[in-house]
């Protein structure tokens, strides 16, 4: 028989083996010089012309007989200095080829892990591993592993995450998926052609650049503007496509699964226990054909969209399972402002409406583009009543709801009365709400 004191010093004493990452890597690092070069033929790209004009053909080929080499060997040596670990408590990164910086990355603080995969690199059979973790600025990466070894090693780090034991963790495996739904390509395309914003950006980048030319006459100003719109509408219409191609949600013990892309190919995982928020957008185009798109804020994760368009009823199901035992409220159930609100915000008044639950505190806001956003009442972290001069005047205030992912969901322009009710009635049900949510882990 063994103490809890002994197990604890056996594990303490396990050997660490460092890692490398996939023998691919030193070819997307050596192109880090190469990058620079290109920048800065970017940035002065007159200067780099007269640069260029003054060197000789054997200039340019000894200076690439010297470039390549030096490119390839930064390449390997950056490969070479870096390794990463799976220790009892922690995933341990170390980089850097002059500066050294490990990263320390405590299991237990893993949000996310996902799996990305550029073009190329789906090319070359490898995979990123992009982890989110609580209180990180930024995911922290390991690029590139192979496409097996990415897959095991990130059901290895949600084992542990879950609280299983380091020696049983690797035999766990990747927890099955079952397939909720699947977004058709023909519906995804309608559905960004239906998206104001699509347009709009589309006539910027018309408009902008035509007017410009009939005041200045000048082809680099034309040229200048132009080509950011362009890109802007292009990021929103055939960018967006690109990457949302194929959505497909599926359910696993260790939370739902996003799996999309055409190009690039992204698989995330929605952390249970996580999702501050949920919000319903519903444009003005879609209404007719009941669709909507499902926006997430996740409290130490990037992961924002849940589905990028569904029909109203599939999209509610899915946000059952994600906020289980809530109810999306419907458009009859949410409560309008009093009249007088129109005083302070004439028309858009009419967008705003509050439902609030036993489950969540639920507020609406757009008048053509409608959000309606739902905060579980355990995820609330703190709740401010708001009341500008014109408000006062008027009796009317905002109810503002803090959630741990650092966003507020307001509730506008209600009674003030009302409000001062609220304010109250929320910090209560938020203290219930903690007291009895269940807990935040993985394969439950």
């Amino acid at each position: 028989m063994t103490t809890p004191g002994v197990d604890d010093a056996v594990r303490e004493r396990r050997p660490v083996t460092d890692r490398r990452l996939h023998p691919v890597t030193p070819l997307r690092r050596a192109w880090a010089p190469v990058a620079v070069l290109i920048g800065w033929a970017v940035h002065d790209p007159d200067q780099a012309q007269r640069q260029l004009t003054r060197l000789t053909t054997t200039t340019i080929l000894l200076a690439l007989a010297v470039l390549v080499p030096a490119a390839a060997l930064y390449g390997f040596l950056t490969w070479w200095f870096t390794h990463f670990a799976v220790t009892d408590s922690e995933l341990r990164i170390r980089t850097g080829l002059v500066f050294r910086r490990t990263a320390h990355i405590r299991l237990e603080r893993i949000q996310a892990v996902d799996i990305t995969q550029p073009l190329l690199a789906r090319v070359a059979g490898v995979a990123k591993l992009k982890l989110d973790v609580i209180g990180a600025d930024k995911k922290d990466e390991l690029a590139f592993l192979g496409e097996d070894e990415a897959r095991a090693l990130r059901a290895e780090l949600l084992a542990r995450a879950a609280g299983f034991a380091p020696e049983t963790a690797h035999e766990v495996g990747e927890a099955p998926s079952q397939e909720l739904l699947r977004v058709p390509p023909g519906v995804l395309a309608v559905s960004l052609v239906l998206t104001g914003a699509t347009w709009a950006t589309l006539a910027a980048a018309i408009v902008v650049p035509t007017v410009l030319w009939l005041a200045t006459e000048s082809a680099w100003t034309v040229l200048a503007t132009a080509v950011p719109l362009f890109g802007a509408a292009g990021a929103s219409s055939v960018g967006r496509f690109v990457t949302e191609y194929d959505w497909t949600v599926g359910e696993s013990p260790d939370g739902l699964r996003l799996d999309h892309g055409l190009l690039d190919r992204a698989h995330e995982t929605v952390p249970p226990g996580r999702v501050q928020t949920v919000r319903i957008v519903e444009p003005l185009l879609w209404r007719r054909r009941g669709w909507v798109r499902v926006e997430l804020d996740v409290a130490g994760s990037s992961n924002s969209v849940l589905l990028p368009v569904a029909p109203r009823e599939v999209a509610e199901s899915v946000v059952a399972r994600v906020l289980p035992g809530v109810t999306v409220p419907s458009h009859a159930s949410l409560s309008r402002p009093p009249r007088r609100a129109g005083r302070c915000v004439p028309v858009w008044w009419r967008g705003y409406g509050l439902a609030v639950t036993d489950a969540v505190f639920a507020a609406r806001t757009g008048l053509f583009r409608r959000s309606l956003a739902l905060v579980p009442h355990a995820k609330v972290q703190s709740v401010r009543l708001a009341q500008g001069p014109w408000e006062r005047l008027w009796g009317v205030a905002d109810v503002r709801v803090d959630t741990g992912a650092n966003k507020t969901v307001t509730a506008r322009l209600r009674d003030a009365g009302e409000a001062a009710e609220l304010l109250r009635g929320q910090a209560e049900r938020s203290r219930t709400g903690r007291r009895d949510a269940r807990p935040d882990r993985w394969m439950a």
